[in-house]
C-alpha cells in the first residue's frame, strides 16, 4: 500500500515511539479509548472493548458484529485474514502483531515483530505467518516463536509481498527491482529489474503479475520471465489500491491538480480481454481501498478513510443508497481487508481499533478452516440457557431422561385444544396496489420484508389485533385512529373525499374559514406545500418572483411565479401546484438528491419527512437562485450599500445570500482565508452529555460561525494536514433560515432538556418556582399574578416546550465577531436605521415548519406563518398580522405561542424562517405583469412535420388584440398519466382513493366577436415529457404520436406558451365561454376570476337537477350534432360561443328570468323523454360545415 499517498497525516507517529520491544501507552491517546479496558502494567490492552451480546444482523447485509483494541493508540498498519484458520491478523505502526480466533475477535495472540518499524504487510502460510517491514522478512509461528528472521539491505524500502506457490515469494518495494526468494532456503534466487520503481501492491491471476506503481501505473508481467507485457496508466498522481477479478481490473488512487493531489472519485476499470480503458465508474466516497467481492455477482467495495464504505457493480452505476458507514474510533481508517470467504471485512483505524462487519450472525473466515490449536483446551460441560420468556423454544433442547411412564406435557385430549396461529394481516400498499384477475390479485412487492419470510411475533400480532378491533366500521368512526390520541385534530394529515362528482361537491370550507389560499395534496410530491406556503408569505420573495419571466421551458422561478399569481386570486378556494411540481420533476438534480417519491414511497411514508423537506429547502433556494441570476432586475433592490447590489446577483441572494470568510489554519502556522456564501445554516448542536442549559441564540451563533477540525490539503506542507476550520460573516442576509437537522433522538433529546430548562426559568421569572414532580393548578398561577388575583403571565400551557424566541438580535463586532442573543418585545431598541449603522440587526420569526410524526403513514408536514399586514389588507382589508397554520388545504389561525411549541413525541421542528425587521421597506413590492401581448401573435411550432396545409387556426392581428370583456370561446382535451385509484367497501360501494392524473394536451380559443367570429386563433397541442397512460382518444381526439415533436403534425408548443398565452387573456380581463370550464381551468392550473367566466353547463341548469351535456344542449337548442366520433375542441369551443348567443337570446339578455325558466323545464322534460341521448343522425351535420369554417379550410 502507498502509504505517502493514502495517509500524509501519520508523520507524528515517529519510530522512537515505539522503540521497546513491549509497546507502550501512545502519547495520542484518545482517553474515550480507555472506559471498560483493562491495562496490564505496560499499557497492553487485555481485554477488547465490550461489544452487547445480541447483535442484529441482517442476512445479505454487512453490519458490524465486533470492535477491539489491538493496541490502543497506535495506528493499525496491515490487517490479513487468515487462509488456514478461523483468525484475523492486524499488525501496528509500533511494530506489533495480535491475532483475533473467531468471529467474537476473541485474543488468540499478540507479540512483537519489529522493535521501530511498522508491519507493511502480513502473509498466511500453513505452518506459520509471515511478516514485511521495512527491511526485514519475518516468519513466525502462529503463537509469536520465530521461525526464520530474513535481513534485507537497509537501503530497501520494501511495501509489498506475494506469495507465488507453497515455497517461493515476492518481495517489491520503493526501489528499482523486486526480489524473489525461496522459502525453504531463506535465500535469495532472482532480482528482476523494473523499469518504473516505487511497486507497493502486487496481485496475480493465471495469466499476469500485476504491479501497481507509486506513480499511478499498473502493469501486466509474464509469470516466467516477468516481463511487462502490458501497461496501464491509471492515474497522474498516485495509485492507492487496485484490485482484479476475472477479466476486469479496477483502480483508485490520487490526480494531479493545480493545488497538488486529490482523490480520484473516478474508479479506472480496464477490460483485460482487449487490454483497454472502459467507461470509469464514478463514486460518491473518497476511495482509498476496493476490493472484489464476488458473491452473487462482480460486486466492488470501495472504502474511504474516513470510514465511508459504498458497493457497486463495475460496469453498472453507483448508488448512494448503497453506502454504508463504518464508525471509526480515530479519524482515520488505515487498512482493508476481506475474508476468503466473503462473509467479513476487517477495517484498521488510526486509533488501534479494529471492526469486523459481517453479512451474517455467525460468519467463517474461510469455506474449509482447520481446527485451531489453544493453548489450554476449551471445556464446556454446561447446558445452553434458556430463556424461557421466548414463544418459540424447542424444549426438546433440554435432555431428559428416557422414560416409559407418562410425561406431564402429555395431557389428555379433552384438556386441550389445537390453537393456530393467526395469519398476520397483509400489508396494506400491497391491498392498495393489487390487480385482480379473476379471483386472483397481483400486486408488486413492497419490499418491507426479507424475501419469503414471515416473521411470527405473538404476543405483538395480539396487541395489534387488539388495536385494530377498536376501530369502528362507520366512516365517523374511521376517522379516529387510535393512534393519533396525541396529536390534535387540526396537525393530522388532511385527505380529499372523492365522489361521483369529484370534488365539486367537497366542503373546503369546512377546514379553511379564511380567505388564504391552500393547497391540494393528492398531486405526487405535494409534501412541499408547506414550503410553498412560506415563501409565498415572505413579501419580497411573492413580489420579486412574480416579476420573473424567462424563456426556459421547465424554470422553477416561472411556475412559482404563475402559482403565486393564482394564491393572490383565491378567495378561499384551494389552489394545486402541478405545473410547478411537473417542472420540479424534469430537473435531474432534485432526483440526484432524492426529492422526487415515487407514488408507492409517498403513500407508506418511506424516509423521513423532515430530512426531505430541509433538502427541498436547499435546494428550491439554490434553483431559484440560479434560475433568476440571469434576469436580475436592476430596480429590484432599493437599500444603501451592501455587497449585494452588483449585477450578477439575483434578488434571491439579495435576500438569502449570506458572505462569509473560510479560514483553514494548518498546524505548520500557515492559513488560507477563502470567500464563500450560503443561502441558509444548518444547527449544529454541543457534543455536551452533562445537561447544561443553551439558549437557542447559543446554538445559532455556534452553528453560524463554525469551527472544526478536518484533513485539508496544505499548500505549505504539499500534503494533507489536520487543520481547523473556522467561519466568519462578513455580511448577515435579509432572511435568516435555518435547517433545524433534528434527524435522530439525539437532537430530539436535546430540544426537549432545553425546553425544560426554559420552561424552569420562566417560572422564576414570574416570581415562582416549579419542583420537579408538581403540577400547577389555575389557583397556584393567579399567586403568580398581581395580587387582586389577575393574570398577568404566560399561562402554564404557553410556557411549555418552548425553547426556540420569536426575535434574536444580532450584531457584527469590528473584528468580525457575531453576536448573537435571544431578544424579547422589552427590550431597549433604538432607531432602526441608527442600529443598522453599527451593525445590529433585529429578526423575527416568520415561520416554522414542523414535521407531524405518526408511525403508520410516515406523517406529515405543517407550516405556522406568520402572515403580514400586506395580506390581511388584500384580502381580508384589515390591517394586523396572525399567526396561522397551514396544513395543506386546512389553514387556521392560532396563537402565538403554538408556533414556537414542539412536543417532541409528535411534533418535531424542521425549518425556520426569522426576516429583519422593516424588511419590506428595503424592496420595491410593486409587482409589474411581466407577459406582454406578443404571446398572441404567430410562433413556431415544435413538430418537425407541421405544414402550413395542417394549419387550423389563424392567430391574431395587432388590430385584433383583446379589450376588456371581449368573448373567447376556450375548450381544451386532457390525456390520462395516472389511472384513477379506487377501493370496494364492504357495503358496495366504490369509494375514490385517488383521482386520476390528467395532463391537458390540446387547447383551443375561438374569436367571440367581430368579422371572424368563430374562427381559431389558439389551437395548441401540448407537448408532455411524461408518459401517457391513457389519450382518451374517443372524448378528447388526441391520438398517438400527436404530441411527439418526431412524428406530429399538429402546431404543437410547450405548456408555458400557451399557458403564458391564457395568463394574458385573463389579466387583460376577456371573458371566456365554454363548457365545464371549472375543469378546464383546475387541469391547466389557473385561477380565474369567476366574473370572467361564462359556463354553459350552469347557464343552462336548474338548481338540483342534473348537468347537461354539450352535446344535448346543442342539438336541442341549435339542432347541431356535435361529437359524433371523437370530440374536437374547436366544434366545441364555437358550439359552447353558439349557446351563449341562445342564452342571451332566450332570457332577453337576462331580463327576463320567468321567460327562461319555462325554456329550461321543456328542456329537462325532453330530455328525461329522450333519455338524454341524442337521435342517431341520417346525415351528419356539423359546425364544421358552416361558412365560418372555410376561411379555415382555405388556409
Amino acid at each position: 500500500m502507498n502509504f505517502e499517498g493514502l495517509d500524509p497525516g501519520l508523520a507524528e507517529y515517529a519510530p522512537a515511539m515505539h522503540s521497546a520491544l513491549d509497546p507502550v501507552l501512545d502519547a495520542h491517546l484518545n482517553p474515550s479509548l480507555l472506559q471498560n479496558v483493562e491495562l496490564d502494567p505496560e499499557g497492553v490492552a487485555l481485554e477488547a472493548l465490550p461489544v452487547q451480546e445480541s447483535v442484529h444482523i441482517m442476512e445479505g447485509v454487512y453490519s458490524e458484529l465486533h470492535s477491539v483494541v489491538a493496541e490502543v493508540g497506535v495506528p493499525v498498519s496491515v490487517s490479513h485474514f487468515d487462509l488456514h484458520e478461523e483468525m484475523l491478523w492486524v499488525g501496528s505502526h509500533g511494530g506489533h502483531a495480535t491475532s483475533f480466533f473467531g468471529p467474537a475477535l476473541e485474543r488468540y495472540s499478540s507479540f512483537q515483530v519489529n522493535g521501530g518499524d511498522d508491519i507493511r504487510q502480513i502473509q498466511s502460510m500453513e505452518n506459520g505467518i509471515l511478516f514485511l517491514t521495512k527491511n526485514n522478512l519475518k516468519y513466525m509461528a502462529r503463537g509469536g516463536l520465530i521461525i526464520f528472521d530474513y535481513l534485507l539491505d537497509e537501503s530497501e524500502d520494501m511495501h509489498s509481498l506475494l506469495l507465488t506457490d507453497s515455497s517461493t515469494l515476492l518481495v517489491g518495494g520503493l526501489q528499482n527491482h523486486i526480489l524473489e526468494i525461496d522459502l525453504n532456503t531463506v535465500q535469495e534466487t532472482q532480482k528482476y529489474a523494473v523499469e518504473t520503481p516505487g511497486v507497493t501492491i502486487m496481485r496475480q491471476t493465471n495469466r499476469f503479475f500485476f504491479c501497481g506503481h507509486t506513480s499511478g501505473k499498473v502493469s501486466l508481467r509474464d509469470l516466467r520471465t516477468f516481463k511487462v507485457e502490458h501497461e496501464f496508466d491509471a492515474f497522474t498522481g498516485s495509485l492507492s489500491d487496485f484490485d482484479v477479478h476475472g477479466n476486469l481490473l479496477a483502480s483508485c488512487g490520487f490526480s494531479s491538480r493545480l493545488t497538488g493531489l486529490a482523490c480520484d472519485r473516478f474508479l479506472k476499470v480496464y477490460d483485460l480481454r482487449m487490454m483497454r480503458a472502459i467507461t470509469p465508474l464514478q463514486v460518491h466516497v473518497d476511495p482509498a481501498f476496493l476490493r472484489f467481492i464476488p458473491t452473487y455477482t462482480s460486486r466492488l467495495a470501495i472504502i474511504s478513510q474516513s470510514g465511508q464504505c459504498q458497493f457497486c457493480e463495475p460496469t453498472g452505476l453507483a448508488n448512494p443508497a448503497d453506502i454504508f458507514h463504518v464508525n471509526p474510533v480515530g479519524p482515520l481508517l488505515m487498512t482493508f481487508d476481506v475474508s476468503a470467504s466473503k462473509q467479513a471485512l476487517a477495517f484498521g483505524d488510526s486509533e488501534g481499533c479494529v471492526h469486523l462487519w459481517t453479512d451474517s450472525p455467525e460468519p467463517s473466515f474461510n469455506p474449509y478452516s482447520r481446527e485451531t490449536e489453544f493453548a489450554l483446551p476449551c471445556l464446556v460441560d454446561s447446558l445452553p440457557p434458556l430463556d424461557w420468556s421466548q414463544d418459540l423454544l424447542p424444549l426438546s433442547l433440554i435432555p431428559v431422561p428416557l422414560t416409559t411412564d407418562t410425561l406431564l406435557s402429555d395431557w389428555p385430549a379433552a384438556n386441550s385444544a389445537p390453537a393456530p396461529r393467526r395469519a398476520p394481516p397483509v400489508d396494506a400498499e400491497i391491498l392498495r396496489t393489487m390487480k385482480k384477475v379473476g379471483f386472483i390479485g397481483y400486486a408488486p412487492n413492497p419490499r418491507t420484508r426479507l424475501r419469503n419470510q414471515i416473521p411470527y411475533r405473538l404476543k405483538e400480532l395480539d396487541s395489534e389485533f387488539d388495536s385494530f378491533s377498536q376501530v369502528t366500521e362507520s366512516p365517523i368512526g374511521r376517522e379516529e385512529e387510535p393512534h393519533l390520541h396525541m396529536v390534535s385534530k387540526k396537525y393530522r394529515k388532511v385527505t380529499i373525499k372523492y365522489s361521483k362528482l369529484g370534488l365539486e361537491d367537497f366542503d373546503f370550507k369546512h377546514y379553511n374559514k379564511t380567505l388564504f389560499a391552500g393547497l391540494e395534496p393528492h398531486i405526487p410530491n405535494a409534501y412541499c406545500n408547506c414550503m410553498i406556503q412560506v415563501l409565498y408569505f415572505l413579501e419580497p420573495v411573492r413580489c420579486l418572483i412574480q416579476n420573473h419571466l424567462c424563456q426556459k421551458e421547465f424554470c422553477l422561478a416561472c411556475e412559482l411565479g404563475f402559482l403565486f399569481h393564482m394564491l393572490d386570486l383565491s378567495r378561499g378556494d384551494p389552489c394545486q401546484g402541478s405545473n410547478f411540481l411537473r417542472a420540479f420533476r424534469t430537473i435531474p438534480e432534485a432526483s440526484a438528491l432524492g426529492l422526487i417519491l415515487a407514488d408507492s414511497d409517498e403513500a407508506s411514508g418511506k424516509g423521513s419527512l423532515a430530512r426531505l423537506i430541509q433538502r427541498w429547502n436547499r435546494f428550491i433556494l439554490t434553483q431559484l437562485h440560479q434560475d433568476m441570476q440571469e434576469l436580475e432586475v436592476p430596480q429590484a433592490y432599493r437599500g444603501a450599500g451592501g455587497s449585494f447590489c452588483s449585477s450578477g446577483d439575483s434578488v434571491i441572494g439579495q435576500l438569502f445570500s449570506c458572505e462569509m470568510e473560510n479560514c483553514s489554519l494548518c498546524r505548520c502556522g500557515s492559513e488560507t482565508v477563502r470567500a464563500s456564501s450560503t443561502l441558509l445554516f444548518t444547527l449544529s448542536y454541543p457534543e455536551d452529555k452533562t445537561g447544561k442549559n443553551y439558549d437557542f441564540a447559543q446554538v445559532l451563533k455556534r452553528s453560524i460561525c463554525l469551527e472544526q477540525n478536518t484533513q485539508a490539503w496544505c499548500d505549505n506542507c504539499e500534503k494533507y494536514q489536520p487543520t481547523i476550520q473556522t467561519r466568519n460573516i462578513r455580511h448577515l442576509p435579509d432572511i435568516l433560515v435555518i435547517n433545524c437537522e433534528v434527524n435522530s433522538s439525539k437532537e430530539a433529546d436535546f430540544w426537549r432538556m432545553q425546553a425544560e430548562f426554559a420552561f424552569k426559568m420562566a417560572i422564576k421569572k414570574h416570581g415562582g418556582e416549579i419542583s420537579k414532580n408538581k403540577e400547577f393548578a389555575l389557583a397556584d398561577w393567579k399567586e403568580l399574578g398581581s395580587p387582586d388575583g389577575i393574570l398577568i403571565c404566560p399561562s402554564i400551557e404557553e410556557l411549555k416546550n418552548v425553547w426556540l424566541p420569536f426575535s434574536i438580535r444580532m450584531k457584527m463586532t469590528k473584528n468580525k465577531g457575531l453576536d448573537v442573543c435571544n431578544w424579547t418585545d422589552g427590550d431597549e431598541w433604538g432607531p432602526a436605521r441608527a442600529e443598522e449603522e453599527h451593525g445590529v440587526y433585529v429578526y423575527d420569526l416568520m415561520a416554522t415548519v414542523v414535521h407531524i410524526l405518526d408511525s403508520r403513514t410516515g406523517g406529515s408536514l405543517v407550516a405556522h406563518i406568520k402572515v403580514g399586514e400586506t395580506y390581511h389588507q388584500r384580502k381580508e382589508g384589515v390591517t394586523h398580522q396572525q399567526w396561522y397554520l397551514f396544513n395543506d388545504f386546512l389553514i387556521e389561525p392560532i396563537d402565538k405561542h403554538e408556533a414556537v411549541q414542539f412536543d417532541m413525541n409528535w411534533k418535531v421542528p424542521a425549518i425556520l424562517y426569522y426576516v429583519k425587521r422593516n424588511l419590506n421597506s428595503r424592496y420595491n413590492l410593486n409587482i409589474k405583469n411581466p407577459i406582454e401581448p406578443n404571446v398572441l401573435l404567430a410562433e413556431a411550432s415544435l413538430a418537425r412535420k407541421q405544414r402550413k396545409t395542417h394549419t387550423t387556426f389563424i392567430p391574431l392581428m395587432l388590430n385584433e388584440m383583446p379589450q376588456v370583456g371581449d368573448l373567447v370561446g376556450l375548450d381544451a382535451e386532457f390525456v390520462t398519466l395516472n389511472e384513477e385509484e379506487a377501493e370496494l367497501r364492504s357495503d358496495g360501494t366504490k369509494s375514490t382513493i385517488k383521482p386520476s392524473q390528467m395532463s391537458v394536451a390540446r387547447i383551443t380559443c375561438v374569436r367571440g366577436q367581430g368579422p371572424n367570429e368563430g374562427i381559431p386563433f389558439i389551437d395548441d397541442y401540448i407537448s408532455t415529457q411524461e408518459q401517457v397512460v391513457d389519450y382518451l382518444t374517443q372524448y378528447s381526439g388526441i391520438k398517438p404520436g400527436d404530441l411527439d415533436a418526431k412524428i406530429s403534425s399538429k402546431h404543437l408548443t410547450t405548456l408555458k406558451s400557451t399557458y403564458l398565452k391564457l395568463r394574458f387573456l385573463i389579466d387583460i380581463g376577456v371573458k371566456f365561454v365554454g363548457h365545464g370550464l371549472q375543469k378546464d381551468f383546475r387541469v391547466i392550473n389557473l385561477m380565474v376570476p369567476k366574473d370572467q367566466v361564462l359556463d354553459t353547463v350552469y347557464l343552462f341548469h336548474m338548481p338540483r337537477k342534473r348537468m347537461i351535456s354539450l352535446r344535448f344542449l346543442a342539438w336541442y337548442f341549435l339542432d347541431l350534432k356535435i361529437q359524433g366520433e371523437t370530440h374536437d375542441s374547436i366544434e366545441d369551443a364555437r358550439t359552447a360561443l353558439q349557446l351563449y348567443r341562445k342564452y342571451l337570446e332566450l332570457s332577453k339578455n337576462g331580463t327576463e328570468p320567468e321567460s327562461f325558466h319555462k325554456v329550461l323545464k321543456g328542456l329537462y322534460e325532453k330530455g328525461r323523454k329522450m333519455d338524454w341521448k341524442v337521435p342517431e343522425p341520417e346525415g351528419q351535420t356539423s359546425p364544421k360545415n358552416a361558412a365560418v369554417f372555410s376561411s379555415v379550410l382555405a388556409l
